[in-house]
């Protein structure tokens, strides 16, 4: 899962690679539970998903994001003046996206900020700006790496992802292969990819990294773009994951659970209710704040507290999202599959 559940309450601190030496004022781990179960019992948001900025270099087929267009972006300061009234209203895990995020000019000192606040954080990259010099950064941090790949095929991946950039993916996965700290591929299927799968899945296993494998879904918010070439039948898909469970190639715990979870919205069944705007909130890059990226900004927290935007959360709009839709996003879902697996997470692999 991109959330890793981790008893150990620290990491290390210093210098590294010209970022400034931690102060050693994270919160204490009492803090940080505190303020998290807190959270959970008055289901109040814990996970934040950021867009560290919204430029990327791929454009692939099933992302309707505005991307590459002019508009501001929250300073280094601002960001840590953000997430540090975040964390103190019970947040305590950040999704960092873009975009592509390893866009983002000073992405390793905004990341150092939040690890330095008392946040668990993901990033989740496309992988093909990454560097010797990043990895090394982003371990010292202890920060969790997502990376998306769909495909080993050259040319699907480039039809898929708008980009002829699989030798650059290959080459910053190649740079990951003693990295210390949790790392996910994510594949989407799609009706180009849906052979490539099981292929990318035993890559992943092959280079330490845990399989994440949803579904592409269409016409839901900023990343259900129709694609009639990537777009499948229900069936198809289906099998896809059928496969994956029936050939025990998808780790225990929350990653097998959340393919269920696909299956299960395959063959037409309903999905729990959605986290968004209860357990998690989207933020962009200038600030602007949605329960999910399915739906419309309600306010800015350079701007408004975070009680008066959640105030304003549409909470009969979330239901009805949720109900109807595809999106079976695993950032909307996540921390109400956990508590409701709780057994499944807590198996889950840091590597497989």
């Amino acid at each position: 899962m991109l959330i890793q559940i981790d008893g150990t309450g620290g990491h290390a601190t210093g210098q590294a690679d010209g970022l400034p030496p931690g102060k050693r004022s994270r919160p204490s781990l009492v803090q940080a539970v505190w303020g998290g179960v807190a959270n959970l019992v008055l289901r109040r948001p814990l996970l934040a998903i950021f867009q560290a900025c919204l430029r990327c270099n791929s454009a692939c087929g099933y992302c309707n994001l505005p991307l590459n267009e002019g508009r501001y972006e929250m300073s280094r300061q601002e960001i840590k003046s953000v997430f540090g009234d975040l964390y103190r209203n019970g947040l305590r895990a950040v999704f960092v996206q873009g975009g592509e995020p390893l866009l983002r000019r000073g992405l390793k000192e905004i990341l150092h900020n939040l690890v330095e606040v008392g946040f668990k954080v993901t990033l989740i990259t496309n992988g093909t700006k990454l560097t010797a010099h990043l990895v090394e950064v982003f371990d010292h941090l202890g920060v969790s790496i997502s990376i998306s790949l769909d495909t080993l095929d050259r040319a699907r991946y480039e039809r898929i992802r708008g980009a002829d950039q699989l030798e650059d993916v290959l080459a910053g996965l190649n740079l990951l292969s003693r990295y210390r700290h949790p790392k996910f591929l994510t594949a989407i299927v799609s009706e180009l990819n849906r052979d490539d799968v099981e292929a990318v899945v035993r890559f992943a296993q092959e280079q330490g990294f845990l399989p994440v494998v949803g579904a592409y879904h269409w016409d839901v918010g900023l990343y259900g773009k129709q694609d009639q070439a990537l777009m499948y039948e229900r069936e198809n898909a289906r099998l896809v994951f059928e496969q994956l469970l029936e050939h025990d190639l998808l780790p225990p715990g929350y990653v097998r659970q959340y393919a269920k979870d696909n299956i299960a919205w395959l063959k037409g069944e309903s999905l729990k209710s959605c986290d968004a705007g209860r357990y998690s909130i989207a933020i962009d890059a200038s600030g602007n704040v949605s329960p999910c990226l399915s739906l419309p900004a309600v306010g800015n927290l350079l701007h408004d507290s975070f009680d008066t935007i959640r105030a304003r959360f549409d909470r009969q709009a979330i239901r009805c999202c949720s109900d109807r839709s595809s999106c079976n996003r695993v950032d909307g879902r996540v921390i109400g599959s956990v508590l409701r697996h709780p057994v499944a997470a807590w198996r889950t692999p840091i590597s497989w």
